[in-house]
């Protein structure tokens, strides 16, 4: 595999969401989307495979975010990554990374609504927690509204349109 290329592409309707706190199911112009609240940290999260042919170059997730109404501001968002090895992980509890101000990134609103804005967090292999190929895995997104790594100023909910994470 070389660097940009895809390892995994994820969409609003693959979110297995978290038992509380989850960004909600809905559509802007008939296109799916996960609405975030705009004053209470929400997440998602999104179940894969790592490809076979990752070269443990670390990734880039790249997300697709829009906003309800918002125009002006910057939203913040966090990433972890749960691996699912064969040494004996109980998934009858989370084992997700951590999140910290280094697995966060913003995205401004754009000057109009209906339009999307791309952001990007690149992560080393340490940081999706030593996961190998063909290990199972879980991402977490989290919107962190209430700007705990961040600002987060937009008040309303922002828009979850798809994602893709890149090796680096």
């Amino acid at each position: 595999m070389a660097s940009g290329d895809s390892i995994f592409i994820f969409e609003p309707e693959n979110n297995a969401p978290p038992a509380s706190n989850y960004a909600t199911k809905d559509s802007r112009n008939s296109h799916p989307v996960l609405d975030f609240d705009g004053a209470t940290d929400e997440e998602a999260i999104f179940p894969s495979t790592l490809v076979r042919n990752y070269a443990s170059n670390g990734w880039t997730v790249y997300c697709w975010i829009g906003f309800t109404s918002a125009v002006t501001g910057t939203s913040r968002w966090q990433i972890a990554v749960e691996r699912i090895n064969s040494l004996g992980l109980d998934i009858d509890s989370d084992s997700f990374t951590s999140f910290t101000s280094a697995l966060s990134f913003a995205v401004a609103a754009p000057v109009t609504g209906g339009v999307f804005t791309q952001g990007s967090l690149a992560l080393t292999n340490s940081e999706i927690d030593g996961l190998v190929v063909g290990e199972k895995f879980r991402l977490k997104l989290r919107r962190d509204a209430d700007g705990t790594s961040g600002t987060d100023d937009i008040t309303t909910d922002a828009e979850f349109l798809g994602g893709e994470i890149k090796e680096t």
